[in-house]
Parts: structure tokens; C-alpha cells; sequence
């Protein structure tokens, strides 16, 4: 059977259980949860993939709400990915659930093929991907080894080959100086405040620099308790990007510089917590992804050209991560105008509109269609494989550069976890 021919299967699998798939992309809208809490769409995803008869594994990688499930028989073998956390307070305003059901709709309907399919699937539900870099934590337990691709489609407001993405971590400082009566005793405290306010005024002047697509922007947590009292503790939180995860570890340097000048200017201890894991830029497999994009275009999607994309357009994601470990792509599938933005009040109303529907059964199409692509055309896997070569040993450093095992976690019960999609 041609591939041609298994790509329509797939597609009229898609279209089988199209109800389902939106029934369950409008159950997880409704009930949006946030980073490593996704148990409600972890429990319907699961729950999915054991009806339709498959071996899952509910809590993968030791991480509550994470899942793997892997069929096929053969030699390639593919990852297609479901994410399914939401943004405090705004709820699916990334589009989580058409992430999560895209990539279940592709991966059931692979299932379907049976023996038919040319290879091996490896379906993984990734928690945590806006704070905490969850797909970071599953690939240290060796959630993608092995795969000679991994995919999945993130919805916006324009079809795109890739999301223009940056390198970050996320960053927590926290200053201890000496209270003391301001007015009547000002000399013996030890202004903790004063030490932030140094520190953001010399990250202030080292934006001027820094290379344009790098960014250091930040916000003061804790400033002191009353006029009247020198501040003995001050904290803030910082996000820090740069292109990639080399350029990223330099500017965390340049970072840190200034933190302990303020410690120094204002005689105060300092604490630097970074969190755990960098999110890495996307490298892009443009192999697959022009099969991808050759796949959605024959759903009738057009595509925005990324060199029109606005300078500085880009956000962040913990499938870079994944990319600096096997080819990978990470396009983006229009679910509402050109206008409306990722990460506010209305673009999680398209995610759960008909247009958002659309992009659930578009999106999973066209995964399924270039998932059999990868397993069945040996040529487009070894190109893949050959380009992602050129520039392993430049990823080997950067996931090496990403990793701080001290860090992860701020005073009290704060967890630092990156920025997905930020």
C-alpha cells in the first residue's frame, strides 16, 4: 500500500472520530489546569488511549500527569506529542487542548493502521510545559531516545512552519540584609532593597549591551515591609532570552554579574536561583517540516512566510529541548485571526470555537500524515538524521549548558520552572 494511500486512511480515521476528539478538546478547555496539576485532561487522555485498545503508561518518567504509549513494529520510529497545561488565571489561552487532541487524534488514528503502519509510534502526554519544562524533565529520563523524529502543532493565529522561538530561564534573586528603625538608626541596617534596586539598574545598563534579539525583563516581588524599616529582604524575578542556549549561558553570566554587584554595592547576602532546566530554542527539522507543510496544505491551509514574521516575535517552548535531541518539528496551525495573540482572555475563546475545532482535526491530519512520511520514507529520515547531525556537537553544549541541578526552586513553596510559550 502506498504511503499516499495510508495518509487517507489516516485522515478518514481522523474524521471517524472527529466528535470525540472535539467533545474532548472542549472537556479539557473547560477545566483548565495549570503546570504538573493537568489531572483531569491527564485521566481523559489515558482513559482515550485505553479505549481504543492500547498499552499506556499513566505516570511516565516519574511525573503524575505525564503518559507514554507506543505501538508498530519495525525499525523508525516517531514521538508525537500532546501537551495539555494552562496559564494561571486566563485559562486555555495558548491552546493547550488543541495541542492535547491534535496529537491524540493523530496517534489513535495511526493505531488504526495495524499492521499497515511502516514503523513504530511513541505517543507521550508532556505536563508542564508553560512553568516547570516538563518535556526537559521526561527526555532526562528517556522519554524521545530513540525516535528518529518528534512532533506535534501549536495553534495561533497564522498557519506557520515553525514558532519563531527564543532561548530562557527564569530566574529568582533573593537579598538578605539588616532591619533596622530608618530614621533613628539608618547605620546599622543593611538595605536589601537598595541591593535589587543596584541590581536591576545595572541590568538596566546592560541592556544596551546586548545583542537585539536578547531580552532581560523582570519584576520586584518583595521590597520591604514598611517605609519606616530598612528592608532586610528583597526579591525578584527575572526572565532571561537570548537566540540560543550558548548565547543564553553567556548573558545568565553577565545576569549573575550584576546581582552580586548589588549584593556588593549594599553589603547584603545574595541567593541566585535559576530554574532547573533552560528552554531551549527550536531547531527545526525543515526536512519534515516542509512535509508537514506540504501535508497541510493539502487541508487547504495556507501559510504565513516566516521572513514576515516581526522582529522579536518569538516565545519560548520546552520542545526546543526536545529538539536538541532528535529531529523535530513545531509548526503552528491558525485556530483565530491574524490579530489575536497567544496568552490573552481571547484567544482562549478561539481555542474553543468552531475555528479551534477545525485546528483539532486539521492539525491531527496533518501529523498523522507526515508521522507516516518519516516511518515510511527511509530518504526523508536519513536527510533529517544527516542535517540534525551538523550541529549535534552545538546542542550536546547547549543541553549541557541547561541543566542546573542546584537550582529549581525559590524560598518557601515557589518552584521556578522556565516560561513555555512566553
Amino acid at each position: 500500500m502506498s504511503l499516499e494511500q495510508l495518509k487517507k486512511q489516516a485522515c478518514d480515521a481522523i474524521d471517524q472520530m472527529a466528535d470525540k476528539l472535539i467533545n474532548a478538546s472542549h472537556a479539557i478547555h473547560a477545566r483548565p489546569e495549570i503546570a504538573f496539576e493537568e489531572k483531569f485532561a491527564h485521566r481523559l487522555l489515558t482513559d482515550f488511549v485505553a479505549d481504543e485498545g492500547l498499552d499506556v503508561s499513566r505516570h511516565a518518567c516519574g511525573l503524575e500527569t505525564a503518559f507514554i504509549a507506543e505501538f508498530g513494529v519495525g525499525d523508525a520510529q516517531v514521538g508525537i506529542i500532546s501537551e495539555y497545561d494552562a496559564l494561571p488565571g486566563i485559562g486555555h489561552a495558548c491552546g493547550h487542548n488543541i495541542i492535547a487532541t491534535s496529537g491524540l487524534g493523530a496517534a489513535m488514528a495511526l493505531s488504526k493502521l495495524g499492521q499497515k503502519l511502516p514503523g513504530r509510534v511513541r505517543y507521550l502526554g508532556t505536563p508542564a510545559e508553560e512553568s516547570g519544562n516538563g518535556k526537559e524533565l521526561m527526555a532526562r529520563q528517556g522519554a524521545f531516545d530513540g525516535l528518529d523524529a518528534a512532533m506535534m502543532v501549536h495553534p495561533a493565529g497564522v498557519n506557520l512552519l515553525t514558532m519563531p522561538s527564543l532561548a530562557v530561564n527564569e530566574v529568582r534573586v533573593t537579598y538578605t540584609g539588616k532591619s533596622a528603625h530608618a530614621s533613628a538608626m539608618p547605620q546599622a541596617g543593611l538595605n536589601a532593597l537598595d541591593a535589587l534596586v543596584t541590581a536591576y539598574q545595572s541590568i538596566a545598563q546592560l541592556r544596551q549591551h546586548i545583542a537585539a534579539n536578547e531580552r532581560i525583563h523582570g519584576i520586584f516581588n518583595e521590597a520591604g515591609l514598611a517605609p519606616n524599616i530598612v528592608p532586610d529582604r528583597a526579591v525578584g524575578t527575572f526572565y532571561v532570552r537570548a537566540a540560543d542556549g550558548m548565547a543564553l549561558s553567556a548573558l545568565k553570566q553577565r545576569v549573575k554579574n550584576c546581582f552580586e554587584a548589588g549584593a556588593l554595592a549594599a553589603g547584603c547576602e545574595v541567593q541566585i536561583d535559576w530554574a532547573l532546566g533552560d528552554y531551549l530554542e527550536i531547531k527545526d527539522s525543515w526536512e519534515i517540516a516542509a512535509r508537514y507543510q506540504a501535508n497541510a496544505e493539502s487541508l487547504g491551509r495556507s501559510f504565513f512566510p516566516l521572513d514576515k514574521m516581526p522582529l522579536g516575535s518569538g516565545g519560548s517552548t520546552d520542545m526546543g529541548n526536545v529538539s536538541h535531541r532528535v529531529p523535530s518539528i513545531h509548526p503552528m496551525i491558525a485556530c483565530a485571526p491574524a490579530h489575536v495573540v497567544i496568552h490573552n482572555p481571547e484567544f482562549a475563546t478561539y481555542a474553543g470555537s468552531p475555528s479551534g475545532d477545525a485546528a483539532v482535526i486539521d492539525g491531527a491530519k496533518a501529523l498523522a500524515m507526515t508521522a507516516i512520511d518519516v516511518l515510511g520514507d527511509q530518504a526523508l529520515r536519513q536527510k533529517a538524521h544527516e542535517d540534525f547531525a551538523q550541529t549535534a556537537s552545538f546542542s550536546a553544549q547547549s543541553l549541557l549548558a541547561a541543566w542546573h541541578g542546584e537550582g529549581g526552586h525559590g524560598d518557601g513553596d515557589v518552584t521556578l520552572g522556565g516560561c513555555g510559550c512566553c
